[in-house]
C-alpha cells in the first residue's frame, strides 16, 4: 500500500451554471502564473471541462468517474496524475450530490474517496443571506464531507459581498472568494454545453479568466486548505505489455477532440504506440495497425470533412482492408454514409456504415448506460458488459431492417433497453463511450486485435 500526500481540493456548487468551470479555470491559470505546478481533475464523464483545465494547467487533465472506471482504481489514477504537482484541483459535477443513479460518481462521493476538503461555488445572483442558508444545509447534508469553505461568485456589488460575507460569517463558513458578475468571464456555448478549448484560440479568454479570478479569490487560503486534505492510500496498477508492439491512429483535431487521457495511457502501458491525426487536415491514415475516432462535432465541421475527399477515400479503404477500426460518437457519425446537419443539408461521409446521422433539435440521450456486446467484436467478446455513457444530438438512421447492431444498451436511470451501434468484422461504431482504464480487457483485445492485423499485413507483404 502507498500514501499520496499531495494537497488537493474539490471545487462543487449547489447546481449546474454555478460558474465551476469559470472559477476553475482561472484558479488553475493563477496557480501556475504563481509557479505551482497544479494537476487538473474533472468529476464525471465531462471530455469539455478538461480541455480548458489543460490549458490554463499546462498539464493534462483527468476525469474521475466512479462508474466509467472501477472504484479502486481511482485512487491509482489520481495518485498517478497528481506525481510531481505541487497541488490537485478538481472540479465536480452538477450540483455536489448529484451525480447517476444512486448518486453514483457524485462530487460528494468522489471527495470523500479522494479524502478532499471541498469548496462550495455559489451563483449568488438575485440572493442574499439564503446564500448561508445554501450554504449551511449542503454541509449538513452529509456529516461526511468535509465542507471547508465557500466562494461567492456573480455578485453584483461590494455591499452585495459584505451581506453574504456577514451570514457566512455569523455560521463559521470561511468565504475563499468573491467574484463579481461580468459577462466577459463567460464561456463560449452551444448546442452540446461549453465549446470545446481546441476548437479556437481560447488562450485570451483563459487569460481574462485568470487576471479576473486571481485578484478575487484567495489563492493562500485555498492552497492551505488543501493543504489539510489526509493521506490518500492507493496501490500501484501493474499492466504487462503485449509481446509486439502495434501503432495506433487516433484521430484528433477540432472535430475529434474527446478523449480520456488515462485511458490512452492504458493502450500505450499494453504496447501501443499513439500517433494523431487530422481527419480535416492530413491527406490519409498515417501508416499503422489499428484506428481509433474518437467523439466530437462533426456536424461543425461537415464541409471541411465531406471535402476531404483523399481522406474519406483513406478511411474507407482501410476499413476494407480489414484493419481494426474503432468509433465513437462523433467517430460513428463520421463513419456512416452521410451526415444530415441542423439545416437539413447532407454531407458525405467515409460510407464504411450503411446508415445516416441526422441532426435532431432536442438532445437525443444524456447518462450513464450499460452496453451487452450482441457479437464478439474487436474489445469484447459476446454477452460481454461495458461500461459508458451517451450524449448526442443526432440519430441514426438505418439503411436496413436487418442491421448489423452492436450492442444491447440498458440506460441506468431508466433501465429502458435499447439496440445500438454497428459491427461488422474488423469495425466497431457506436454512441457509447468507453474508457479503457475502466475496461482494461476491452483495450487489451483492441490491441491483440492490431497485433493480428500487423501479423497479416507483414505476411501479405513477404
Amino acid at each position: 500500500m502507498k500514501y499520496c500526500n499531495i494537497p488537493r481540493i474539490v471545487l462543487a456548487a449547489p447546481q449546474s451554471s454555478s460558474g465551476k468551470t469559470t472559477v476553475v479555470t482561472g484558479i488553475l491559470g493563477a496557480l501556475y502564473k504563481n509557479g505551482l505546478t497544479v494537476q487538473p481533475f474533472k468529476i464525471g464523464p465531462d471530455y469539455i471541462d478538461p480541455s480548458y483545465h489543460t490549458i490554463a494547467a499546462h498539464r493534462p487533465g483527468h476525469n474521475l468517474d466512479t462508474w466509467l472506471v472501477d472504484e479502486q482504481r481511482i485512487s491509482q489514477l489520481f495518485a498517478e496524475a497528481s506525481a510531481n504537482a505541487d497541488i490537485a484541483i478538481i472540479e465536480g459535477v452538477m450540483g455536489l450530490y448529484d451525480g447517476g443513479k444512486n448518486g453514483i460518481s457524485s462530487t460528494a462521493e468522489l471527495a470523500k474517496k479522494l479524502n478532499a476538503p471541498i469548496i462550495l461555488v455559489i451563483n449568488c445572483r438575485s440572493m442574499g443571506d439564503s446564500a448561508a442558508a445554501l450554504a449551511l444545509g449542503f454541509r449538513e447534508y452529509d456529516p461526511d464531507i468535509n465542507l471547508s469553505g465557500v466562494i461567492l461568485n456573480c455578485l453584483g456589488s461590494a455591499t452585495h459581498e459584505q451581506m453574504i460575507r456577514d451570514a457566512m460569517g455569523r455560521l463559521n463558513i470561511p468565504v475563499l472568494g468573491a467574484v463579481r458578475r461580468d459577462d466577459a468571464l463567460k464561456m463560449p456555448e452551444r448546442h452540446l454545453g461549453l465549446t470545446p478549448a481546441g476548437e479556437k484560440d481560447t488562450t485570451k479568454k483563459i487569460a481574462y479568466i485568470t487576471e479576473k479570478i486571481s485578484r478575487q479569490v484567495d489563492l493562500k487560503a485555498l492552497i492551505q486548505t488543501a493543504k489539510t486534505a489526509l493521506p490518500l492510500p492507493y496501490e500501484d496498477l501493474i499492466i504487462d505489455a503485449l509481446p509486439s508492439s502495434v501503432k495506433i491512429a487516433v484521430a484528433k483535431d477540432e472535430a475529434f477532440s474527446f478523449y480520456y487521457a488515462a485511458g490512452l495511457n492504458i493502450l500505450k502501458k499494453l504496447g501501443a504506440r499513439i500517433e494523431f491525426f487530422s481527419p480535416i487536415h492530413d491527406t490519409s491514415l498515417p501508416e499503422c495497425d489499428a484506428v481509433i475516432l474518437g467523439g466530437g462535432f462533426p456536424e461543425l465541421f461537415v464541409d471541411c470533412l465531406a471535402s476531404n475527399i483523399s481522406m474519406l477515400n483513406s478511411i474507407k479503404k482501410a476499413a476494407a482492408d480489414k484493419i481494426p477500426l474503432y468509433a465513437e460518437c462523433g467517430g460513428f457519425m463520421y463513419l456512416m454514409r452521410q451526415i444530415k446537419d441542423f439545416t437539413g443539408k447532407t454531407w458525405k461521409m467515409a460510407n464504411v456504415i450503411p446508415a445516416d446521422a441526422i441532426m435532431q433539435e432536442k438532445l437525443q440521450t444524456v447518462g450513464y448506460v450499460t452496453a451487452q456486446a450482441l457479437t464478439d467484436n474487436i474489445i469484447a467478446t459476446k454477452g460481454q458488459i461495458l461500461h459508458g455513457h451517451e450524449f448526442h444530438f443526432s440519430m441514426q438512421a438505418a439503411a436496413a431492417a436487418a442491421f448489423p447492431w452492436a450492442f444491447l444498451l440498458t440506460k441506468n436511470r431508466t433501465n429502458s433497453q435499447y439496440k445500438a451501434g454497428y459491427y461488422n468484422d474488423n469495425i466497431l461504431a457506436s454512441y457509447f463511450h468507453l474508457h479503457f482504464l475502466g475496461s482494461i480487457k476491452a483495450a487489451k483485445r483492441f490491441i491483440q486485435k492490431a497485433v493480428e492485423y500487423k501479423k497479416l499485413k507483414t505476411n501479405h507483404y513477404k
